[in-house]
């Protein structure tokens, strides 16, 4: 079954007390993801993984869990498995990602998770963000510069047997630099 969240441990809480506040990227973003349309853009993804997810099966991660699991990995740039250690290991990633005292879900689940977010459900998550951001007034919004120079480049496709020859050409000029080395000695 697909479960929403984790509840509230006080007692984490209490120990929460004793470890530094969020760094202020994550209390942003915090606010931004408690939006009811992003949540539910989530949801509405992870509940077609099964006919009756919904309504019968075992426990899920949480929706919150898994979404905020994905961005903790696209904003320190890590794998699956090292954003897995990260919130295992981080007291403070814990209570962004919602975990609190649970086990924190392994690699191949975060995966099997995420590979259920459709395209355009991705779109329509950026534009939410982005209008939050507007509304906010972190931007403005006006315009977007991108570059795309394109250099053109001498490459050919490579076949395993032009590999094969480049890598024995490859080895044959650095066993002829070794022996005209050795003839200097």
């Amino acid at each position: 079954m697909l479960r929403e969240h984790y509840p509230l441990d006080k007692l984490f809480e209490e120990i929460l007390g004793y470890v530094p506040d969020l760094s202020p990227e994550l209390v942003k973003m915090d606010s931004y993801l408690e939006d009811e349309k992003l949540y539910r853009l989530i949801k509405k993804d992870l509940s077609l993984r099964r006919p009756k997810t919904l309504q019968t099966g075992r426990n899920s991660t949480p929706v919150d869990v898994i979404l905020r699991m994905l961005v903790v990995k696209r904003l320190y740039g890590t794998s699956y498995e090292e954003t897995e250690r990260h919130v295992s290991d981080s007291l403070r990633l814990r209570q962004f990602c919602r975990v609190y005292l649970n086990t924190v879900s392994d690699d191949t689940t975060l995966i099997r998770w995420a590979n259920l977010i459709q395209p355009k459900t991705l779109e329509k998550f950026n534009q939410r963000i982005t209008q939050l951001a507007i509304e906010r007034k972190v931007t403005r919004g006006r315009r977007l510069r991108t570059d795309g120079t394109v250099v053109e480049s001498n490459i050919r496709p490579p076949s395993d047997g032009r590999l094969l020859a480049d890598c024995v050409s490859r080895s044959k000029s650095v066993e002829g630099i070794q022996t005209e080395s050795r003839r200097r000695v």
